[in-house]
């Protein structure tokens, strides 16, 4: 078995910068091109305004639907250098305004084609529906995205379950694919401009093929070639388990420690369901380790999983990984089973000789996850080692209620008082870690030396 963990060179920032401009730059195109079919003329007019402007409305929302789907492609070089945290608050981002903007082109386009119509406004609005052509197949996606978009606040989302939020979330694929037809068929820049139909068939064609490499081809390539099979089950704490991976070639896999993987168990009914469970140690070259909670879904089935047991994966994602060219001393903060990633972390940041600062919060020492690992490293006098023990408090704090009385940033710089110069690193629940992360920056911790990875989907 291999000792030595899997080093990969950070992300080039570049890249980031590049897949950014991309994004405002095919809104700048769909508005150019807008113009350039006579869109701002048509504004004009009563009734040929409010078409025009309906047509805008539908234009940029589908334009922010496919940089949708494209942010959560899973395309490998995109994932690196934003990471899943800021993605997916991106993909939230555009969702939200995509979502209203199609709304707003629904009622631009009835209001519109009502006001040279002869009809009232429900005959109208059923005249277009039932005689344009797509239309009711754009009628099936919009009641698939809605259905997404309702299903998508967090309050909804606490009521569901992983598995069933993610397979209701795939129906937005359906939903973008829906809208297509009517848009070809019916849409006035598709008919009229050669520009404009290179420019979108381009586009869904993109984006399609992003979906089937990086989201379909490249994870079974990786499931085939790395083989990867259930080696033996550790518990580790009361309803945490550790379950310990072998594979062949894992050094191809280009993982870092922090980052997890989408994980399917083919172990029998539900296996096609996945799961983000992040690595618990630093990768080796035939070896990786994951760690799960029962949270009372199927994380629960984990502690039953036998050693022999194939699996697929999908990954490697997330961005919560160590800069190989920082040497700046370490502040890790961890909630909970957030402790997982951040405990392979610990791995790379004292291979590499860095100093190294954990605030571990939990409930009660003796429940610690990785106690025993986390106080061999301490004696060794590779890391210090702080649990953060005790009830919450009353007060909104990362700290429990014994630090009531001393503020957060001053209690953070009295427990590491070098943690102005520290990269921070931080994962929990999003709550918590949204005290923790004011918490440093009211300490005086730069935001660009400050990453979290949020122990919620």
């Amino acid at each position: 078995m291999s000792t030595q963990p899997i080093m990969i060179r950070a992300p080039r920032r570049w890249w980031a910068d590049v897949a950014g401009t991309f994004g405002v730059g095919s809104l700048v195109a769909v508005t150019a091109l807008w113009v350039a079919g006579g869109g701002l003329q048509d504004l004009g007019g009563q009734d040929n305004g409010l078409t025009s402007a309906g047509r805008l409305a539908g234009l940029l929302s589908a334009d922010l639907m496919l940089l949708q789907v494209l942010m959560m492609a899973r395309i490998p070089w995109l994932e690196r250098s934003y990471g899943q945290d800021t993605l997916a608050r991106r993909h939230r981002l555009a969702g939200f305004w995509s979502f209203w903007l199609l709304i707003a082109h629904i009622v631009f386009i009835t209001f519109g084609y009502w006001a040279t119509s002869p009809l009232g406004l429900v005959a109208e609005t059923w005249n277009l529906v039932t005689t344009y052509p797509g239309m009711l197949l754009a009628v099936a996606a919009l009641a698939m995205i809605i259905m997404v978009v309702v299903t998508s606040i967090r309050a909804a989302r606490r009521r569901l379950r992983y598995e069933s939020w993610h397979l209701l979330h795939l129906y937005a694929y359906l939903g973008v694919g829906l809208a297509l037809p009517h848009q070809i068929w019916t849409g006035t820049h598709f008919v009229d401009s050669a520009p404009a139909r290179y420019f979108w068939i381009t586009f869904y064609c993109a984006t399609l093929a992003a979906v089937l490499v990086f989201r379909i081809g490249l994870p079974a390539w990786r499931t085939l070639r790395h083989r990867l099979v259930v080696d033996r089950v550790v518990h580790e704490a009361p309803g945490v388990v550790s379950l310990h991976i072998r594979g062949n070639r894992l050094t191809a896999l280009r993982v870092q420690a922090g980052q997890f993987f989408l994980w399917r168990f083919l172990d029998g009914p539900g296996w096609s369901r996945g799961h983000p469970y992040s690595l618990s140690a630093a990768p080796r070259a035939d070896r990786l380790r994951i760690t799960v909670k029962d949270l009372g879904d199927d994380s629960a089935k984990a502690a039953a999983i036998r050693p022999g047991t194939r699996i697929m994966i999908e990954g490697p994602y997330g961005a919560l990984t160590a800069d190989p060219a920082s040497r700046r001393p370490a502040v890790l903060l961890a909630a909970g089973v957030g402790i997982t990633a951040l405990r392979a972390l610990i791995d790379d940041l004292v291979a590499a000789r860095r100093p190294v600062t954990v605030l571990y919060r939990v409930g009660d020492r003796d429940t610690a996850v990785f106690r025993t690992e986390l106080e061999a490293y301490a004696e060794s006098g590779r890391l210090r080692l702080l649990y953060l023990t005790g009830s919450r408090g009353r007060r909104a704090s990362f700290l429990p209620g014994k630090f009531a009385n001393e503020g957060d940033a001053r209690a953070l710089r009295r427990l590491v008082p070098d943690v102005t110069a520290s990269d921070a690193y931080l994962c929990g629940p999003p709550e918590w870690m949204s005290y923790a992360r004011h918490a440093l920056r009211s300490a005086g911790v730069p935001a660009e030396q400050i990453k979290s990875e949020e122990f919620a989907w």
